[in-house]
């Protein structure tokens, strides 16, 4: 899971163009030295753990990011611009999502295969958190807590429906946000090991892995989607993403009101009815997460025009990059598929404006998809063509850059989280992985 929802610090929009500057180039530094490493991997019992260039990044990232204290001024990524870093991975996950609706749109043959299976998956994703996670947690002695922890993988619409309905200095709200700050900082390296390590196995269709990576989050969805693929022939990697697309979408969409009308009140019934059984296991009390009852819910202001365009510029870059190094792709046909994609969401930023209660997402998901389609429009293959060379697993290096000094902010806030919160909350993501591939596993 990514910072996108970080809040900008004061300092983050007061930052000078040559900070904004220095925090570009740093990044692709950081891109750079990712894609030079490349892949790894090594034998994990009976499987495997892939390691990819995104996660070379993320840690490089987040560890400039830590040593910022001791790192010379020319090259030091502060507070203020870890947070301005955040904010840009809200707009650069915009172009990683049009790179996903024109995946879903020119594969969409490959998603009706996919059928009832990417209906029921959803189901998966949204209980699959509270079966493993909510059991760990009450034999952990978490109390209330675990509601707010494991009711889902806790992203930007689950603290809103927890805030409203427990309020966030409820023990709820802090769990929440303990899932929340857990998913942001540790979420992307987690759910990448996993995905790799159960897909090694060879024991699901890749098909299921794939609707099992589409948890919601853009980050996680890359993390484990690029781990997957990494370990498939080239051929099936445009299906894979987009079918892994195509779930990401219906989380986000449908995953909200499944949270809303289904899994919380579940999980809340659940709690009362096993906690006096499995919490007399532990005499551990609740106080694991009671220094979060003070901090507010995040949500990051709209960046300006500039910031935005400074996004652009370092997701062209990182890709570009990436395109180069890792695929041989020549930068000037990864430039020209980047400014496509680029001008597909400026498009969609004016058609917003005549949609003002839509979100962005959701409208770029769906714009990008339709115009993605073959022959549909006169301009769709034209589109396809130019980027048809941007690689999947290119925007995610870039992605998980920013994602990993956006990250470091957190971390004296994440040392706040006792270890038993942090377990459950890695326990209740690997819970939406897993179970959305068992039950699309099923249609397979």
């Amino acid at each position: 899971m990514t910072s996108a929802t970080a809040a900008l610090a004061p300092e983050a929009l007061d930052s000078t163009a040559r900070d904004k500057l220095k925090l570009v180039v740093v990044a692709l530094v950081v891109v750079t030295i990712a894609e030079l490493i490349g892949s790894a991997q090594f034998k994990l019992g009976p499987g495997k753990v892939v390691l990819l260039p995104m996660l070379w990044a993320l840690l490089l990232a987040a560890a400039w990011g830590i040593a910022a204290r001791r790192t010379p001024s020319a090259l030091r990524i502060h507070t203020g611009l870890q947070s301005y870093a955040g904010g840009l991975l809200n707009a650069g996950l915009l172009l990683f999502i049009v790179k996903l609706g024109l995946t879903v749109g020119s594969a969409l043959p490959y998603v009706r295969q996919a059928g009832w299976a990417l209906v029921f998956q959803e189901f998966g994703h949204a209980f699959g958190t509270l079966a493993l996670g909510l059991p760990l947690a009450l034999l952990l002695g978490i109390k209330r807590e675990a509601v707010g922890a494991t009711f889902s993988v806790g992203r930007e619409g689950n603290l809103a429906i927890i805030g409203e309905k427990y309020g966030m200095a409820s023990a709820e709200g802090r769990g929440v946000l303990a899932e929340y700050i857990t998913g942001t900082v540790l979420g992307a390296l987690f759910i990448a090991v996993l995905a790799g390590f159960v897909t090694s196995l060879g024991i699901f269709d890749p098909r299921s892995l794939a609707m099992g990576a589409g948890v919601g989050s853009g980050s996680l969805m890359a993390a484990a989607i690029g781990a997957i693929s990494a370990q498939q022939p080239p051929e099936m990697v445009k299906q894979l993403t987009a079918i892994a697309a195509a779930s990401n979408l219906l989380t986000t969409v449908v995953g909200f009101y499944f949270t809303l009308f289904l899994s919380l009140p579940l999980c809340s019934w659940l709690y009362g009815k096993l906690e006096p059984v499995l919490g007399r296991f532990s005499k551990r009390q609740s106080a694991d997460t009671a220094s979060l009852a003070g901090v507010a819910g995040v949500a990051a202001p709209e960046l300006r025009l500039v910031d935005n365009l400074v996004a652009c510029v370092l997701m062209a870059g990182g890709v570009m990059i990436g395109n180069l190094l890792s695929f041989k792709v020549p930068m000037l046909q990864s430039l020209a598929g980047m400014l496509a994609v680029i001008a597909v969401v400026l498009a969609v930023g004016l058609v917003k404006r005549l949609l003002p209660r839509m979100p962005m997402v959701l409208v770029l998901s769906l714009v990008a998809t339709v115009v993605g389609i073959p022959g549909l429009l006169p301009f769709s293959d034209a589109l396809i063509a130019l980027t048809a060379k941007l690689n999947f697993l290119a925007f995610t290096t870039p992605v998980l850059a920013l994602a990993g000094f956006s990250v470091a902010k957190d971390l004296p806030m994440f040392r706040q989280l006792g270890w038993r919160i942090v377990v459950v909350s890695l326990t209740a993501t690997a819970g939406t992985f897993l179970g959305a591939t068992l039950i699309a596993e099923f249609f397979h």
